[in-house]
């Protein structure tokens, strides 16, 4: 089955083994993540010359050379003096493109912190980022580090996206911050899964006020984490990643709908 939101760059010219100056080098921080000092200056610590590779740089139309992947071993390059460095130069990519480069280049290895996952996925315009930034602004929330106005579970809440599409996440914020306002609790990841599970699965035939309602009487958000986290890891005894925490959730929240209906009109797990 194919991926509904892929990562595709339009055909262009791609150079190997380009040698380029290390200090005509250039980062636009829109389209790269964070630099890590520490980092950098243990790869110059330790530097091998022969050992660091081939960087990958866009080659922009106004002769530019900017950075897509080699970021730290360019910094550290600086800090240890040497002088080029070879690379595989894309040529006429826009900022757009160079921010899906630098996704594609980075997916299986040394993949970037998730926030800045998402922040060059906006600045590249890929439809997953922006669906998810919609529902989030729909619902006057931000990425960002966890709090009563911003979502940290980037992961989790690019999973519901994904797999349910934004109008699923939307529904999902929304009845988080109805069943429990808007805490730091109420944006955790697994809650947020578990409910975008629920209504992916279910929404068709679930009110969004009621089960807000049920899943709020029920508990406070940070006893709800607490909850799933003991009934997840059964005391140590068995998985305990985010998936199974996810169907955990997922599986108090069918219960909580479930209590006290008619048979006929319970939803079956």
């Amino acid at each position: 089955m194919p991926k509904k939101y892929p990562y595709q760059l339009p055909q262009h010219r791609v150079v190997h083994g380009v040698s380029i100056p290390v200090e005509e080098l250039k980062i636009d921080d829109k389209a790269q993540r964070t630099l890590n000092e520490p980092r950098a200056m243990g790869i110059a610590k330790n530097m091998v010359p022969e050992a660091l590779g081939t960087i990958v740089v866009s080659q922009r139309a106004n002769g530019d050379r900017y950075i897509v992947d080699g970021m730290h071993r360019w910094h550290a390059a600086k800090l240890s003096g040497i002088s080029t460095l070879v690379a595989e130069a894309h040529h006429d990519l826009d900022l757009m493109e160079e921010a899906v480069l630098f996704l594609i280049k980075n997916r299986e290895s040394s993949k970037p912190r998730p926030l800045d996952e998402y922040r060059i996925g906006l600045t590249a315009g890929l439809p997953l980022f922006v669906d998810t930034e919609s529902a989030l602004v729909a619902r006057n929330l931000s990425m960002g580090s966890s709090g009563t106005n911003t979502v940290g579970a980037v992961a989790g809440v690019l999973r519901i996206t994904d797999q349910y599409g934004p109008e699923i996440l939307e529904r999902t914020l929304k009845v988080a911050e109805t069943a429990w306002g808007r805490t730091k609790d109420t944006w955790d990841g697994m809650l947020l899964g578990g409910i975008g599970m629920f209504l992916g699965r279910h929404g068709d035939h679930v009110d969004d006020d009621a089960l807000a309602e049920k899943i709020g009487k029920k508990d406070p958000a940070f006893r709800w984490r607490a909850n799933i986290t003991a009934l997840a890891s059964a005391g140590g005894t068995q998985h305990s990643g985010t998936g199974s925490r996810v169907s955990t959730c997922y599986q108090l929240i069918l219960s909580e709908w479930n209590k006290g209906k008619r048979a006929e009109n319970r939803i079956a797990a």
